[in-house]
């Protein structure tokens, strides 16, 4: 992003023989969901990639209403604000960990913080954590899918966010409130509300990326850069903490005030959103589908009925169909976050400077937290990034699954780092500061190009009324490596 925001000013023009008689060139605004689907591309795949995400009929608008322009990119501005709201409060949750410690070591205050005892739940705290993470977000994936035609797409998103602003005002509150007298019974809130805000989190950040599937690709890309952003800015933060905060109740009550604030924003911007013509043209009724496996409107259909997106007789979307469409796509994200899971952060930041005996601020206090968590969320906002300007390879092509699996060679490169202790493993091959940095900045940018190409195609390889549908079931894609390379990581630290 560098020091302004993001470019917001984007098209993507191609050549598009539609079913009419002329050919155009065109901004990618001047096609509607399907049609909008459009990519960059440098190869002679473009036409096989372009029927990838042009075979199924354009949704043309009605006579009379034209496609509004995205004025001083407003739509574009308002995803990605929600994609730093949807992460930015769950990041700096699960990374206060001088907070927890203090709150949870029996500490009246922060001054007589000393070495965390070994009590189970200082020493499993995290374990805890991640199932109250984990477990809520993948059973509210399943709720969401089952809701998506049940409840209407605003009345999820807003009572999510309601359910996670009251959740960080209740932890907020709870910073300066002394718990030294009934630390277990903080301990028991503190994983209720995390597995609370998992799970609503959940639900919001992907009815969100669903909804953006009705929108051309580049506001979905903005909602996955935003929650890039989001994780930029907690390491910043930390690093902020880290270099200057004296009283860890102070700094932690500063973010997470910051969530409050931003939470409340995108409440705020998500009801903006429908007031913006170009938003409310792309979230305008559409066609009912008829799921025959046959993807084309009746054609003595000339009259069919507007049916509101979320409101349609069908109460569950089928699912079958949209997993054979996606099943490539899915199976480069689930084994894109494997592989990211499996190294960030148990690997990464474990990862010791080799001049450590020095004693300089660099080589013990700095070198993690910039190397490893400022470092991996800069790459990856980047990689996220320029996918507004170039999607290469397509969704068919046979390059991006080779893309993904090129990755593993990335798990030895840092195996063979300095990373401590070792027990199994005892050669470092890798004898420079210079190569974790590389290999952490290779992995940040490949995880965010790649997997935001094929996060935002899945909703364009499918028929518009299963978009938000589709967005979820790529959430579920993304939790399932995520979760898979998180359980393999503990694995592979026990064989080094």
């Amino acid at each position: 992003m560098g020091e302004s925001r993001p470019q917001l000013l984007i098209t993507c023009p191609i050549s598009a023989s539609l079913s009419a008689p002329t050919v155009a060139i065109v901004s990618e605004d001047d096609f509607h969901q399907s049609s909008n689907s459009t990519y960059r591309t440098a190869s002679s795949s473009l036409r096989a990639d372009q029927e990838a995400l042009l075979e199924k009929l354009l949704d043309r608008p009605p006579p009379g209403l034209q496609r509004p322009k995205d004025r001083f990119s407003g739509t574009y501005i308002i995803f990605f604000g929600l994609g730093i709201g949807g992460l930015l409060p769950w990041n700096f949750f699960v990374t206060a960990q001088e907070y927890w410690i203090f709150k949870l070591s029996n500490c009246s205050s922060p001054a007589t913080v000393e070495e965390p005892k070994g009590s189970d739940i200082l020493n499993y705290f995290e374990s805890y954590l991640a199932v109250a993470s984990t477990v809520p977000s993948v059973l509210c994936l399943l709720v969401n899918f089952l809701l998506v035609n049940r409840v209407p797409i605003h009345v999820r998103v807003l009572a999510s966010l309601t359910v996670m602003l009251a959740i960080f005002v209740v932890m907020t509150v709870l910073v300066k409130v002394d718990t030294s007298s009934w630390t277990h019974s903080f301990f028991a809130v503190t994983i209720v509300c995390m597995a609370i805000l998992s799970g609503t989190s959940t639900i919001f950040n992907s009815s969100v990326f669903g909804m953006t599937g009705s929108f051309p690709m580049r506001n979905s890309q903005a909602l996955i850069s935003g929650g890039a952003m989001g994780g930029t800015l907690s390491a910043v933060a930390s690093l902020v903490d880290l270099a200057g905060a004296s009283d860890v109740t102070d700094s932690t009550l500063a973010f997470f005030l910051t969530a409050d604030v931003f939470l409340a924003l995108c409440i705020g911007l998500y009801l903006l959103l429908p007031r913006l013509d170009y938003a409310r043209y792309y979230m305008r009724p559409v066609w009912p589908a008829v799921f025959s496996g046959e993807e084309q409107l009746p054609q003595d259909f000339p009259n069919p009925p507007l049916v509101a997106p979320g409101s349609s007789d069908s109460q569950t979307p089928p699912l079958l169909p949209i997993l054979k469409k996606t099943a490539g796509l899915g199976f480069c994200i689930i084994y894109l976050l494997f592989i990211t899971s499996l190294v960030f952060p148990a690997i990464l930041s474990n990862i010791e400077s080799l001049s450590k005996g020095s004693g300089s601020p660099w080589s013990t206090k700095f070198f993690v937290p910039l190397t490893t968590f400022l470092l991996y969320n800069f790459a990856d906002l980047c990689g996220r990034q320029i996918t507004a300007w170039i999607q290469v390879p397509g969704p068919r092509s046979k390059v991006l699954p080779g893309l993904v699996l090129l990755r593993t060679c990335l798990v030895p490169l840092f195996v063979f780092c300095n990373y401590q202790p070792r027990v199994h493993l005892h050669t470092v091959v890798f004898q420079s500061d210079v190569y974790p940095v590389l290999f952490t900045s290779l992995l940040g940018l490949s995880n965010g190009y790649l997997s935001t190409l094929a996060l935002i195609y899945g909703p364009k390889i499918v028929p518009r009324e299963l978009a938000e549908a589709t967005g979820v079931v790529m959430s579920f894609y993304m939790c399932l490596g995520l979760v898979l390379g998180s359980a393999c990581s503990a694995l592979l630290v026990h064989l080094i």
